[in-house]
């Protein structure tokens, strides 16, 4: 039954148990009769929240149709077609992807060594190949808190505004954080690093002439130099092209710069 018509017949029976009502207080009607009419008026009203209930479920799956995102941005996929079966349950699959480029987030693994440095509202300039010379300033909003025991770096984010959408999500960048630092930090040349099984060290000449291996421990990685965050002050004579076979305590002889 329709809705429209329910809420008719409803209407017809509240006014014959109201009359009922009436009637009964002159006895004109009979006791029976008037239970009979009050029970086809609850029996009305039933119908019709029942019918009204079940429009709300109908508008509620017709509303499925039209599909709203919860933010402004961009479709940056589709995983359905015109005509295709979307099911609802646990065959389902996601539709769309929608990112909102107007302010972008950039993940970057901060080593273990820099993570104590790391704060959120730290400024950061991000660099992409496809803007030469084009400094993007982000700031660093969050970390994960917690070092990874796999990479030992620290997850951190940072939020980048991106009025114009000239920065596209899925991009690569190099992020340059301007951390602050309690010591100084060296950059050495990549052949003055000796890698071995009692870690990473560095081999010096001592004030008797003799080998000196020295651990140290490394930052950044530039590809042919290296920094070195702790190990060695800045005096110390150190040994280029050490061989593996070197040992400390070996004695060195000097070769003195040749004069032009």
């Amino acid at each position: 039954m329709k809705p429209a018509t329910t809420e008719t017949t409803t209407r017809l029976a509240q006014s014959t148990a109201e009359r009922y009502r009436d009637l009964i207080k002159t006895d004109s009607v009979s006791k029976q009769d008037l239970d009979n009419a009050n029970g086809s008026l609850e029996a009305k009203v039933t119908a019709v929240t029942s019918a009204r209930a079940n429009v709300r479920r109908l508008e509620q799956l017709k509303a499925f149709g039209k599909i709203t995102a919860p933010f402004d941005g961009v479709v940056t996929a589709r995983n359905t077609d015109v005509g295709a079966l979307i099911d609802s349950g646990s065959n389902a699959k996601e539709l769309f992807h929608v990112a909102a480029v107007h302010r972008l987030r950039v993940f970057v693994n901060v080593p273990e060594i820099y993570s104590r440095a790391a704060r959120p509202g730290m400024k950061a300039d991000l660099t992409l190949t496809e803007f030469p010379g084009r400094p993007f300033t982000g700031t660093l909003a969050r970390t994960a808190e917690s070092i990874d025991v796999v990479s030992r770096t620290l997850l951190t984010e940072i939020d980048v505004e991106n009025p114009k959408g000239e920065l596209l999500p899925g991009s690569y960048a190099e992020v340059h954080l301007k951390l602050p630092s309690g010591a100084s930090t060296f950059k050495l040349p990549i052949n003055a690093i000796v890698f071995g099984t009692d870690g990473v060290r560095v081999a010096l000449v001592g004030a008797d002439g003799k080998v000196i291996l020295q651990p140290v421990t490394l930052g950044r990685d530039y590809g042919n130099s290296v920094e070195v965050v702790s190990g060695i002050t800045g005096s110390e004579r150190i040994i280029i092209n050490a061989p593996d076979s070197i040992e400390a305590g070996q004695p060195v002889r000097v070769a003195e710069a040749k004069s032009q």
